[in-house]
């Protein structure tokens, strides 16, 4: 019981850390863009800026999308079953979801082969490649905050 609890408040702590880091990520590039373009933040339909944060989010956030995302990014092309191995603790059924989103949102492309059995593969499209930036920032900050939380314990324990 104790140990399903640490791992349910574990995935809810990955979900709300992606969800920083996107939103992190989007400041970053709202200021080089405020940079470049002037006060870009300060002019123009606040509420259309809003909606787009809030348009993101809703594509993005939870607990499987930047990490299915992620995966097919770094392994290339994958089939369900290896991505069902692949993204530890995700189950068939919410895998199937999150791909059929993803799809919708042309991030990710579904290919159909014909096989027996029959066989889909999925892939990042061009579209999804254009969320690199975010990817990459939230593998670097999730890297700094291993070392840190692990340099953290190693000096509690001496």
């Amino acid at each position: 019981m104790e140990t399903s609890f640490l791992q349910e408040t574990i995935l809810i702590y990955r979900s709300f850390i992606s969800i920083f880091v996107l939103m992190e990520t989007a400041k970053e590039v709202l200021e080089e863009r405020e940079t470049v373009q002037g006060h870009e933040l300060c002019t123009g339909n606040a509420e259309e800026k809003q909606r787009a944060v809030s348009d993101a989010m809703d594509i993005l956030s939870g607990k499987w999308k930047i990490r299915l995302l992620g995966t097919l990014r770094f392994r290339g092309k994958m089939r369900f079953m290896d991505l069902l191995r692949e993204v530890n603790g995700i189950a068939a059924k919410m895998l199937s979801k999150e791909l059929q989103d993803l799809e919708a949102n042309k991030l990710v492309s579904r290919t159909v082969l014909n096989t027996k059995p029959i066989t889909v593969e999925y892939e990042i499209t061009e579209y999804g490649k254009s969320l690199d930036k975010i990817i990459l920032a939230i593998v670097h900050w999730g890297t700094e905050h291993r070392k840190t939380i692990m340099g953290e314990r190693s000096n509690n324990k001496e």
